[in-house]
């Protein structure tokens, strides 16, 4: 042989799969014109993977001098669909691979031994009439392990003949050139056998796209599709080339469709020999791929679209809920992809068309009645992702478990340490969570380190009668500015986490401590906080209710129980100082309904906004 086997092997075959010998074997055999092929696979003890042989038997014209002689030279080849290497995947699995072949009307018989010191000699004697054929006998497995055992399952073997040879056989079939492949397996004394028919093969139809890849080819969609009983059937999506099918990934599994057998096959003369040396691998460009893959998208989504409307109005429903979850990316969904690709790589799509937008926009020095319209847009959808933002933080309240409520509840509204500095609003709008109180307090920010709030708290709890013997009171403290670096007046808001389950005589101490903490917090900070808005949530009960009630205290409009009362509160008795207090008493029901009312308000103005520009 010309070239030096051992090499070529390694250089071409490097990454290959062993269910490679079953593809080269059938087309070297349909090339030889066969119709009928047999495939043997014997192995004693699966531990003993040195046993492993195949035999690879065909009724075709046999290796006459001609094709010998192709044979014994790489890449001599005829056409541009032939690659003249497929032979070598032999060597990779097998030292030696011994081929009989029968030719010239049965009278000649061809032996040589085909492994990594061929020469290309051969044995040729004449003999008495007999059938063409070749058998190829492959021995010495040289390999450690198989990597799947399916690599000898005779139905394994027959379903990855199928898909690759689909356009082959099926030229076949429409011919009437019928074509039987029996495969058969002697594995540890069992023996399992089935066959491959070109009979068996599904009817495609056939769609003609308007779309060309070039000037002079076509684009053909062969497609079958029918209900079935299988679960998790995956459907096969592969670009036809040279008569060989390679699968391209075009439905996500998390798309798969329940109930139906696929099979979609893109067929043009532009993807002629459009494979490297292997086979294993297609040489098409990443751009050239990616109109491959939206053509093949439009074409499915138009098959689905006429023939199977159920298909279609599942994935109507998952636009509509791509929409309805991230209302401000509505608009960037590719929709031609919804159906095909994963949610989460249509999401990252029409996020970085958002990004690129939102760019284009804010480095624009002046801005067109075009650009001030999508600007406006672009506002409503930073601020529907924002508000989607915390919906999320809605849903994970509504999740809190009882049992560890106060401190989960605590860290959803500020995380305990946190530091919320101004200057910083925006990325501390997403750690910020007091807006389930009021939207009004979204501005306010906490600037106390963890030491600061222990010391500030300690003050203004100091002598109270706690829950418990360890417990520290669950407060956190927003500030309109800081309170440590400013000489200006203050607002603040305190929230306090009543541990639930108390009864309604300690729940009642809750305003005798308000005023206490109002006062010590105004004397902390220098007589500067002129508004504090205390929100206090709690268990209710029907006494505590009439408490609250027989102190002044009146109900809100809610969607659980909350009850509100503004005063005064003073420093001492001669009233030279005194704060607003607003104090709000309501239960957890009230804080996450009323807030999740809200929120869902934004939430459909903004969606039905950005619907309408959409």
């Amino acid at each position: 042989m010309e070239v030096n086997v051992q090499k070529a092997v390694k250089l071409f075959f490097s990454n290959s799969s062993f269910e490679m010998i079953y593809n080269e074997a059938l087309a070297n055999a349909l090339d030889a014109e066969a119709n009928e092929v047999s495939i043997k696979i014997s192995l004693p003890n699966q531990s003993q993977l040195q046993n492993l042989q195949l035999t690879i038997s065909d009724n075709g014209v046999g290796f006459d001098d001609a094709r010998f002689a192709k044979f014994s030279k790489l890449f001599d080849v005829e056409e541009q669909s032939h690659k003249g290497l497929g032979r070598l995947v032999y060597l990779c699995y097998f030292d030696c691979v011994h081929v009989e072949s029968t030719f010239n009307n049965g009278t000649q018989k061809r032996i040589f031994t085909f492994n990594e010191e061929f020469k290309g000699d051969s044995s040729v004697e004449y003999i008495d009439p007999c059938p063409c054929g070749s058998s190829l006998h492959m021995s010495g497995f040289n390999g450690e392990r198989l990597h799947r055992n399916d690599y000898i399952n005779p139905e394994y073997i027959k379903t990855s003949l199928m898909e690759n040879f689909y356009m082959r056989l099926y030229k076949k079939k429409l011919k009437n050139e019928r074509v039987r492949i029996v495969i058969e397996s002697h594995i540890e004394g069992g023996r399992h056998t089935t066959v491959l028919d070109t009979n068996d093969m599904p009817d495609f139809s056939i769609l003609q796209l308007e779309h060309h890849l070039d000037i002079f080819n076509s684009i053909d969609l062969y497609y079958s599709v029918r209900e079935t009983e299988e679960i998790g059937k995956k459907p096969i999506t592969a670009i036809a080339v040279d008569d060989r099918c390679h699968k391209v990934d075009i439905i996500a599994d998390e798309n798969l469709p329940s109930g139906y057998e696929m099979i979609f096959l893109l067929i043009s003369e532009s993807f002629l020999g459009a494979v490297d040396e292997s086979r294993q691998n297609l040489t098409l460009s990443t751009s050239d791929l990616g109109n491959i893959k939206r053509v093949f998208r439009k074409g499915i989504s138009q098959v689905i679209s006429e023939h199977f409307p159920k298909i279609a109005e599942i994935n109507k429903e998952r636009e509509e809920s791509l929409k309805n979850t991230y209302p401000h990316l509505s608009g960037y969904f590719k929709t031609s992809d919804i159906g095909f690709s994963s949610q989460n790589e249509i999401l990252k799509d029409a996020q970085e068309k958002f990004f690129k937008d939102q760019r284009e926009i804010l480095s624009a020095t002046t801005l067109s009645d075009e650009q001030y319209e999508k600007s406006l847009t672009l506002a409503a959808r930073s601020l529907a992702e924002y508000i989607l933002f915390r919906q999320n933080v809605i849903l994970r309240m509504k999740a809190l478990d009882n049992r560890n409520l106060e401190e989960d509840l605590h860290n959803l509204i500020a995380p305990k340490g946190s530091e919320f500095k101004e200057g910083e609003l925006y990325k501390d709008l997403y750690r910020n969570n007091v807006w389930v109180l009021d939207d009004k307090f979204m501005s306010y920010c906490t600037v106390l380190s963890e030491a600061e709030m222990k010391k500030v708290i300690d003050i203004i709890t100091d002598g109270e009668i706690k829950d418990s013997d360890d417990d520290r009171p669950d407060i956190t403290l927003f500030f309109s500015s800081d309170p440590t670096k400013s000489d200006r007046m203050l607002d603040v808001v305190v929230v306090e986490l009543k541990r639930l389950g108390l009864k309604a005589e300690l729940n009642s101490i809750v305003e005798f401590q308000l005023d206490t903490r109002t006062q010590r917090l105004a004397e902390y900070y220098g007589k500067r906080i002129q508004r504090m808005w205390f929100y206090g949530i709690v268990d209710f009960d029907e006494r505590y209710e009439t408490h609250l009630v027989n102190n002044g205290y009146n109900p809100l409009f809610s969607n659980g129980n909350i009850y509100f009362k503004s005063k005064t509160v003073y420093t001492d008795k001669t009233k030279s100082f005194g704060v607003v207090q607003d104090s709000y008493i309501m239960d957890f029901k009230a804080l996450v309904e009323d807030a999740n009312s809200r929120n869902e308000t934004f939430l459909k103005i903004l969606r039905h906004q950005l619907e309408n520009h959409a």
